[in-house]
């Protein structure tokens, strides 16, 4: 019989793998944990969905293939009836997640834009986009501008939903960081693709210098953002070597100007909950475009704290849902 012998350095290597794929270097405790050699670990936090809805909600709900390459998809929501020749409102929804968790398939964002679709009268389509830190910025924007051009092609194709869209009223949508993906969007289609308006829920913005709300709002243990988090979000999602003073972090770190400038054409409707650590940097980001002349509509939810929308079932919670649901009705319908 043949010897076998073990190469000891083959171990060496082996082990050394094998210890460095234990070696924690970022973590938001339940969400992601990312290891030293580049795997990520995300636990199933959310159970993902098919597009089924109850039938007595009058929304049909199919995903779209968007990418192939990129596997960039979406989720269509698309109210059932629809009174002869009107055309409805389109929102191009990006869910949060601090760009590094969240699916358009998650239940939370499944049941939450199916009774916006209803509720409010408008197609969604809900964007899946590439995750950091596999695909670190501006990965989720490249993947926003290619659904929303995909969107609006879809207007020279005669299909089970396109009859029903107006597509000269199409809003870029989303909270947390899908409100940053929106923005950020909205700045690069500038020029190539009109666009009536954004709605920014608690957008996703930061800076180096910390707000009143980021040091002294506290939070409850489980709370859907802290400040530790959001730290560990940004270096996540940011390019190797920038801080959160990024323009794509920090909206107001280049001036008032230049932001004024950016936003000009757009009407705006920004929504920041009460309990939020980022509640002062919405309300700034509303400041600096109500003194510059924008067209903003600031709605405050008063005691939910971020993400209620989508993950807080208490009676206040769902009151205030319905309300934000009809603010925003009444934004893209006017």
């Amino acid at each position: 019989m043949t010897a076998i012998t073990l190469d000891p350095s083959l171990t060496l290597q082996t082990s050394n793998k094998e210890s460095q794929h234990r070696v924690v270097v970022e973590e938001i405790d339940g969400l992601i944990k990312v290891y030293k050699d580049g795997h990520v670990e995300r636990p199933q936090i959310m159970p993902c969905v098919t597009p089924s809805l109850a039938p007595e909600l009058g929304i049909t709900c199919k995903d779209m293939i968007i990418d192939n390459y990129t596997n960039i998809w979406a989720r269509l929501y698309v109210p059932n009836a629809t009174q002869l020749g009107k055309v409805l409102p389109l929102l191009v929804y990006f869910h949060g997640g601090g760009f590094c968790v969240g699916s358009a398939s998650w239940i939370c964002y499944h049941e939450f834009l199916a009774k916006l679709a209803s509720k409010a009268n408008c197609i969604i389509v809900s964007v899946n986009y590439r995750l950091a830190p596999e695909n670190p910025l501006p990965a989720a924007y490249e993947d926003g501008v290619k659904a929303v051009i995909w969107t609006r092609q879809q207007a020279f194709v005669n299909n089970w939903w396109t009859n029903k869209c107006n597509f000269s009223s199409i809003y870029l949508a989303g909270d947390s960081a899908g409100a940053n993906i929106a923005y950020n969007v909205s700045l690069r289609l500038k020029g190539i693709l009109d666009i009536k308006g954004l709605i920014l829920v608690q957008p996703f913005f930061g800076g180096e210098v910390r707000t009143q709300s980021e040091k002294y709002m506290v939070q409850p243990p489980r709370s859907a953002l802290t400040l530790a988090a959001s730290d560990t979000y940004w270096r996540l999602s940011l390019p190797d070597g920038a801080n959160r003073d990024h323009s794509w972090c920090n909206p107001v770190a280049q001036g008032a100007e230049k932001l004024l400038d950016d936003l000009k054409n757009f009407d705006i409707m920004v929504s920041v909950s009460e309990l939020d650590i980022l509640k002062d940097r919405n309300l700034e980001f509303c400041q600096k475009l109500a003194s510059g002349g924008l067209r903003v509509e600031q709605v405050v939810s008063k005691g939910v704290g971020h993400a209620f929308q989508i993950l807080n079932k208490s009676s206040l919670s769902q009151s205030r849902v319905l309300e934000l649901i009809c603010r925003i009705k009444s934004f893209i319908c006017r």
